[in-house]
């Protein structure tokens, strides 16, 4: 049997029922620490980590994780088209890291109405476009159905550019082309979507491939680009990678060269920002630590001095110092597990309540979302539990040593 542990029981169950005793308000204290610490430290991971997941699926949503176009210095929206052959498809197809592939075709436009007017830069997309994302974000109408031929110049905007000309679904608009010569184009809306993430809401307009290729006069096998879907993001850097060198040595038919790049290389600050956000977890993963351990460090202090009696007559019945502080780690170890029982209910509740009603909102001009997003990562959750557990532990073995200082002679009459 092991004495420690069930000395540890007896003093864990005695002061739950003894109230009267000093150690009972630090003990209440020292799991209020760590439920409050844990707590913290979870909904703070769930919190960043839902941000930069709602963040990096808009900026992919429009932009797909991987993008293969002309090897060029030109970084406008007119892009020099590749022509895009079957063969390449299939083997893009082939990879089984790639998801989905799809062409497309952007050009930079002005739409005039009788008030206003706008500059955009029209998105083509072709016939097995994923619409997964713009249906998510869609706020009315629908998104270009690819059976639908009986009216062609179809496209889907955005609310910001459709509150700023007054257009609604519905709506038909002109979009001027600056070209030799200048061209007009008369679109139908055919849905309004919303991201709220300004930057690109205000810009792109999504319509159809063969409009924007005739506007160019390309060829059917002509595009700006393929966009490519990963399965699995935190591959996307070695998939790209892998794509490069694979893409690097073949040329098209009008001898372009091909250029592959991630959505990270695309979009440089605003993954690098959203790296940065990690810095704030360490931050507070470290601060509440710091704190719950000293809560618990002033706590086990209080319960040993008030415990210097029986520690005196252990120590003269034979019990070795390193026994004793057993005892004291394993009563620790009790506190911070029920410290941490509480912290993980608090936490989910919480995550629960804001992800299912979404309680708390975010400016979207500033933030990009509406509301405090959060994501329940399993994971996450379990490494900082026993985190926790562990340094809190570790913690302890310090102030335990106090026992060694204890001499039984002076102790036993101690009251």
């Amino acid at each position: 049997m092991n004495a420690e542990l069930f000395i540890a029981k007896r003093i864990y169950r005695g002061d739950k029922k003894n109230d009267k005793r000093v150690s009972s308000p630090a003990i209440r204290i020292a799991i209020a620490g760590i439920a409050l610490g844990l707590a913290v430290m979870i909904v703070a991971v769930c919190i960043i980590v839902g941000f930069k997941k709602e963040v990096r699926a808009k900026v992919i949503g429009f932009g797909s994780h991987i993008q293969v176009s002309a090897f060029e210095s030109n970084a406008s929206y007119e892009h020099t088209p590749i022509a895009i052959s079957d063969t390449l498809l299939a083997q893009l197809n082939a990879n089984p890291a790639i998801s989905h592939v799809q062409e497309f075709i952007t050009k930079p436009g002005i739409i005039k109405t009788d008030d206003d007017f706008m500059g955009v830069v029209l998105k083509g997309v072709s016939e097995g476009y994923d619409w997964q994302f713009f249906r998510k974000n869609l706020l009315e109408g629908s998104v270009i159905e690819s059976g639908d031929t009986t009216s062609g110049n179809r496209a889907i905007i955005s609310r910001v550019i459709a509150d700023k000309l007054l257009l609604k679904t519905g709506d038909n608009f002109t979009c001027y082309f600056v070209q030799e010569p200048v061209r007009a184009r008369r679109f139908r809306i055919t849905g309004i979507y919303e991201t709220n993430f300004e930057d690109y809401d205000k810009l792109y307009i999504i319509t159809e491939k063969e409009v924007l290729a005739r506007l160019n006069d390309w060829d059917d096998d002509m595009a700006s680009g393929i966009e490519l879907l990963v399965k699995d993001y935190d591959k996307l850097d070695a998939t790209a990678q892998e794509i490069f060198f694979a893409m690097a040595d073949h040329k098209d038919r009008l001898g372009n060269a091909f250029y592959t790049r991630s959505i990270k290389d695309i979009n440089p600050m605003i993954f690098n920002w959203l790296d940065l956000l990690d810095m704030n977890v360490w931050v507070i993963v470290i601060l509440m630590l710091v704190v719950s351990g000293f809560t618990m460090i002033s706590g086990l202090l209080i319960i040993i001095l008030e415990r210097t009696n029986m520690i005196g007559i252990l120590k003269s019945m034979g019990a070795r110092d390193f026994s004793i502080r057993r005892v004291f780690l394993y009563l620790s170890a009790f506190l911070i597990g029920q410290g941490m029982l509480w912290g993980n209910l608090i936490a989910l509740l919480f995550c629960f309540i804001q992800d299912r009603w979404q309680l708390l909102k975010l400016d979207p001009s500033t933030y990009y979302l509406s509301a405090v997003p959060v994501d329940i990562n399993p994971l996450y959750i379990i490494l900082l539990n026993v985190g926790t557990l562990i340094v809190s532990l570790l913690m302890m073995i310090g102030p335990s040593y106090l026992v060694a200082k204890i001499r039984p002679a002076k102790s036993i009459q101690f009251e």
